[in-house]
């Protein structure tokens, strides 16, 4: 096959998922999955990403390649009834779990806590989130597992 026929047909097929990735599109065509690749000057096609999606339209899995084409890392997600992430684990090159993220969310539907564990299962830090009144993000505390603040990020809106 010509390099020119290569490079259109590995063109539309990218062209085609790019613009398939909102969630919205996604459900709404049943796409299972997008792979996105690099093409280099020569022709050579060389896997980026990937991206498995459930019936929601939901990223389920993301996996990451490196330049040559190797395994980089592994994203896995779960979600709650509202579409709101819950869960995110992230694995090596090798498919061993190196973090896990837990979100937890309060009766409003706003992130109150991010847990992070190493691939033991040690709690090794927490975001934890504070909102005003009308549900806008005030603060963001990190602490360690010993519960010690690391960094405290703060919000300040300006109104019209």
């Amino acid at each position: 096959m010509s390099k020119y026929l290569k490079l259109t047909m590995a063109f539309l097929f990218l062209a085609t998922f790019a613009l398939a990735q909102g969630k919205k599109d996604v459900k709404k065509n049943g796409i299972k999955s997008c792979s996105e690749a690099d093409i280099d000057n020569n022709g050579k096609m060389a896997p980026n990403k990937k991206t498995v999606f459930d019936k929601n339209g939901e990223a389920t899995e993301v996996t990451e390649f490196t330049k040559e084409g190797a395994l980089k890392v592994i994203h896995k997600y779960k979600y709650n009834k509202d579409g709101d992430e819950i869960e995110e684990e992230e694995y090596d090159g090798r498919n061993n779990l190196t973090e896990k993220k837990i979100t937890l969310y309060n009766s409003l539907g706003e992130k109150t806590e991010e847990q992070y564990y190493d691939g033991a299962g040690k709690l090794t830090k927490k975001n934890l989130f504070v909102y005003d009144k009308k549900g806008l993000k005030t603060e963001r505390k990190t602490v360690d597992a010993a519960g010690k603040v690391l960094v405290t990020r703060k919000y300040v809106y300006e109104y019209k």
